[in-house]
């Protein structure tokens, strides 16, 4: 006795659309419960605040590769950048678009707050300092001049909270030559800036911003 085969009965073409319809929003319910939610919470920038946001004025533009702009926000710790600052990214993209084109500005870079805010015994921490920088290099955002001091990563130690990392924007005296003194080249901790502004008249910043970070692992 030959029984006939049964036939496979194919689902109608109108369910199947329908059963991987909602295959695919269940998918991506779930990747955004396991990752989306995750990078929303770590990867947001924020503006800083207070007294912090005050310290922001003129338009100087500071940024780093991958993350971009940091002017007057805290570094988020989202795809490694706060790791990527201090042990890979070389000295920022500093831009001035108000910059006279004829004259010569002078670029520092402090930390505040070393080693901590709470109790700064080594303030000023000195991490980059150029001088006889074009006002048309700056509008480019090009940091070229004179290097009194190298550029040193933002490094600030396990637990001591963040640190605000300044940029000070001088417009150059004519006819001014500016240095470290010998005394102040080999320390980079405990910097007197404001004898340093003072001693070659460079006055009140003609722009100024910050970012806050703190240790890679916190």
């Amino acid at each position: 006795m030959i029984l006939g085969r049964k036939k496979h009965q194919k689902m109608p073409t109108r369910g199947r659309m329908r059963l991987l319809e909602g295959v695919l929003v269940a998918l991506s319910l779930f990747l955004v419960g396991v990752w989306g939610n995750h990078t929303s919470r770590t990867c947001i920038f924020q503006t800083l605040s207070g007294t912090d946001k005050e310290f922001c004025r003129g338009d100087l533009e500071v940024s780093y590769p991958d993350v971009g702009e940091v002017s007057c926000s805290y570094l988020p710790k989202c795809h490694g950048y706060r790791r990527l600052l201090t042990h890979q990214w070389g000295s920022p993209r500093v831009r001035y678009p108000s910059a006279d084109k004829n004259k010569k500005y002078v670029l520092v870079m402090v930390d505040p707050d070393a080693p901590n805010r709470a109790n700064p015994r080594h303030r000023y921490w000195r991490h980059w300092v150029v001088t006889d920088i074009l006002g048309a290099d700056l509008r480019a955002g090009k940091v070229k001049g004179h290097v009194l001091s190298d550029y040193v990563r933002p490094s600030p130690p396990p637990h001591s909270g963040y640190h605000r990392y300044q940029f000070r924007l001088y417009q150059q005296p004519e006819h001014k030559d500016i240095s470290l003194s010998p005394k102040e080249k080999p320390s980079l901790g405990s910097w007197d800036l404001k004898g340093f502004v003072e001693d070659f008249g460079l006055g009140f910043p003609v722009a100024s911003t910050q970012f806050l970070t703190k240790h890679h692992e916190d």
